[in-house]
């Protein structure tokens, strides 16, 4: 259960770098299909802004959930993960709620799922 664990840390931590990449750095074909908005509405100046606001959050959570793994050990370094998983989730809930629903299954659901394996290691 401990490798299915973290290797399901290590993917939502890799996942919400990669988002961050499309928010940041993406272009707004990419991100007007990825967050099935409109490009027009993407290509705004405000909107980039926003997106690349939005980027940041997400590659922070990434950036720490794995450096999670070179700063804490034991209970230490699942609490911390299940905390931060635990964002995540609620994060990926309100943002299906308001934005696209598909965000439950890409941001959400393999957060909650590593989140449920972490913590059966507690």
């Amino acid at each position: 259960m401990q490798i299915i664990a973290l290797c399901l840390v290590v993917i939502v931590g890799v996942e919400h770098l990669g988002i961050m990449l499309l928010e940041m750095f993406g272009r707004p074909t990419q991100q007007a299909r990825a967050f099935d908005l409109n490009l027009e509405f993407i290509e705004q100046a405000e909107t980039q802004v926003m997106l690349k606001n939005q980027g940041i959050y997400n590659g922070m959570l990434g950036l720490a959930l794995l450096i999670s793994f070179l700063t804490f050990n034991g209970r230490y370094l699942l609490t911390v993960q299940l905390l931060f998983l635990a964002i995540i989730v609620i994060v990926a809930l309100y943002g299906g709620c308001t934005a696209t629903r598909k965000i439950w299954l890409i941001q959400m659901l393999p957060a909650l799922l590593a989140a449920i394996a972490v913590s059966l290691l507690i």
